[in-house]
C-alpha cells in the first residue's frame, strides 16, 4: 500500500552528502521535508535544488529540516552540487540522500517493490515516479504527500504555505481555506461546537452558513 497522510514515515539508514544518517534520529523533534529526484544532472531538478537552497532559511525558521533524495550515489550528488551552484547561484546546504540501491525509493513507495537492480543503467524516465514531496511532523507522521511529473517544477513557496497551515492547525482547532496565506482569516473546525467556540473566540465569528464559521487567525 502506498504511504498516505497519517502514516508513520518509515525509518531508514542511508549515506548522504553530509554523512551517514538514521532518518528518525536525524529528524529529532523537528518537522521535515523529504523531496526526491529520479536522477542526478536532470534539468528541472537542478532548478528545484537551487530554489530550495535559496529558501532553506525560511524552512529553518519554521523548525523544518530539509533533506533531498536522488536515485544515484552520494559521489554523483557532490558533483551535481557544483553544477547547481554554478547555474543557480547557490549549492544545497541540506543533505542529499544517496539511494543507488533504490532502497529508500521503494520504502517510500516511489518505485515498485519488485523493481530489480540498482541505479546503474536506469534513466530518469525509469525513475519518473521518484518526484515526491513528503512533509513529516515531529511525531514522524506524514502530513502531506505530493508527486510531480518530471516536466513540472515544484513550487516550494506552496510547500512553505502548507507548512504554515499545518503548524497553525496543529495548535489551534481551525482549518485554513482555499488560497490561505499567513495572517489571513481561518475556519473553525466542525468538531468544535458553537458553545466551545465562544470560549475560544469570544469576539465571535462570521457564519455565512452554520458550518462555515470564519475568524481571524489565532496568535
Amino acid at each position: 500500500m502506498p504511504l498516505t497522510i497519517g502514516d508513520t514515515a518509515p525509518d531508514f539508514t542511508a549515506d548522504t552528502t553530509q554523512g551517514p544518517i538514521r532518518f528518525h534520529d536525524w529528524m529529532g523533534s523537528d518537522w521535515c521535508v523529504l523531496f526526491s529526484h529520479p536522477k542526478d544532472f536532470t534539468p528541472v531538478c537542478t532548478t528545484e535544488l537551487g530554489v530550495m537552497a535559496h529558501l532553506h532559511p525560511e524552512f529553518t525558521k519554521r523548525g523544518v529540516k530539509v533533506i533531498g533524495l536522488s536515485v544515484d550515489p552520494v559521489g554523483s550528488h557532490k558533483t551535481w552540487a557544483e553544477d547547481i551552484e554554478a547555474t543557480q547561484g547557490i549549492a544545497p546546504q541540506y543533505p542529499l540522500i544517496g539511494d543507488p540501491e533504490l532502497k529508500v525509493a521503494k520504502l517510500y513507495g516511489m518505485l515498485p517493490e519488485e523493481t530489480a537492480g540498482s541505479a546503474d543503467g536506469r534513466t530518469a524516465m525509469d525513475n519518473a515516479t521518484a518526484r515526491s514531496v513528503f512533509v513529516i511532523d515531529p511525531n514522524k507522521k506524514i502530513m502531506l504527500t505530493l508527486t510531480y511529473p518530471m516536466t513540472t517544477g515544484r513550487d516550494f513557496n506552496e510547500i512553505l504555505r502548507v507548512i504554515d497551515s499545518l503548524q497553525l492547525t496543529a495548535h489551534h482547532k481551525v482549518a485554513t481555506p482555499a488560497n490561505w496565506r499567513q495572517g489571513e482569516n481561518v475556519i473553525i473546525v466542525p468538531s468544535v461546537s458553537d458553545e466551545d467556540a465562544r470560549k475560544k473566540f469570544p469576539d465571535g465569528w462570521e457564519a455565512p452558513r452554520p458550518y462555515l464559521r470564519i475568524v481571524p487567525q489565532p496568535a
